[in-house]
């Protein structure tokens, strides 16, 4: 049995926490979703861990409209960690642009993280990304990414209804009525120059990177994977599923490979998963 939720409110931030134990497990959505995101990740692991979740700053429709630039998302983050885990480095489980924003605090905070759990979005953006793209898989991404930076500042009922189809498109799991345009400053921001300041993905802890396969294109480089599976303690593994691969038929796949590989962390032997599967290798079309 685990403990009730509670609520910490950190810099306007309604925080929530669940479950019980030593590690301190804090997850990071993207676009266009909300804490919502890991409802079933956190029944897989509340039982063992406490999970700490919240819904990134503007994301909420009932919230106030807010498009903090980098430096202060990584203070709030660093807020919130601090605030769920006072005495002792997190877990972080980290998707999309929640997963930019995670491997960003990892390399400003490495003592403030003993873990991550990438999902999906890895190297994104490197040269050694851009190189493994073909032309068809970049046009792609500068064309959604640029679709949605423009209805960031088009009117917001104009925004949001460019916004909710794309997020249709994409089969995004977030309800459509929550979808808005104000959600989209990541890539506004991205776009206009704004993450200039962002440091290569290099992270110095262990790492498990899931992604999906079924997808047009990939946010990780062949190389990049190659290089995180020859770490000891880490691991990669491609799912068959879109973007979303905690979501849908893939669920029970991806809360089992997060639950047993913190579980090999704690004894000691997460070095064993440090191969990754060849079904999933990743691919650039």
């Amino acid at each position: 049995m685990t403990d009730s939720p509670r609520t910490l409110r950190v810099d306007g931030t309604d925080v929530r926490i669940e479950g019980r134990g030593r590690d301190t497990v804090v997850m990071v959505h993207g676009w266009p979703d909300s804490l919502v995101l890991w409802d079933g990740l956190v029944a897989a692991l509340a039982p063992r861990r406490r999970c700490v979740r919240f819904t990134l700053p503007g994301f909420d429709p009932a919230g106030p409209a807010s498009a903090p630039g980098l430096d202060a998302m990584l203070a709030h983050l660093d807020a919130i960690v601090g605030a769920a885990s006072p005495g002792a480095p997190v877990t972080l489980v980290i998707h999309d642009w929640g997963a930019f924003y995670g491997w960003q605090y990892a390399m400003r905070h490495p003592g403030r993280v003993a873990r991550i759990v990438g999902v999906d979005v890895g190297d994104s953006g490197s040269a050694a990304h851009r190189r493994s793209l073909g032309a068809r898989a970049a046009a792609g991404i500068v064309a959604y990414q640029l679709a949605l930076a423009a209805a960031w500042r088009l009117p917001a009922a104009l925004g949001d209804r460019v916004s909710r189809r794309m997020a249709a498109w994409m089969r995004a799991p977030a309800a459509p009525g929550t979808v808005r345009a104000r959600m989209n400053y990541p890539y506004a921001m991205a776009w206009s120059g704004g993450f200039r300041r962002a440091r290569p993905v290099a992270p110095r802890c262990p790492v498990l990177y899931l992604w999906g396969t079924r997808k047009p294109f990939m946010f990780h480089s062949p190389e990049w994977v190659e290089a995180l599976v020859a770490t000891p303690g880490s691991a990669a593994h491609g799912l068959r599923a879109g973007h979303w691969v905690m979501c849908g038929r893939s669920a029970p796949e991806f809360e089992r490979l997060v639950v047993d590989w913190l579980d090999a962390g704690d004894a000691g032997d997460a070095d064993r998963g440090g191969v990754a599967s060849v079904s999933g290798a990743p691919r650039a079309s």
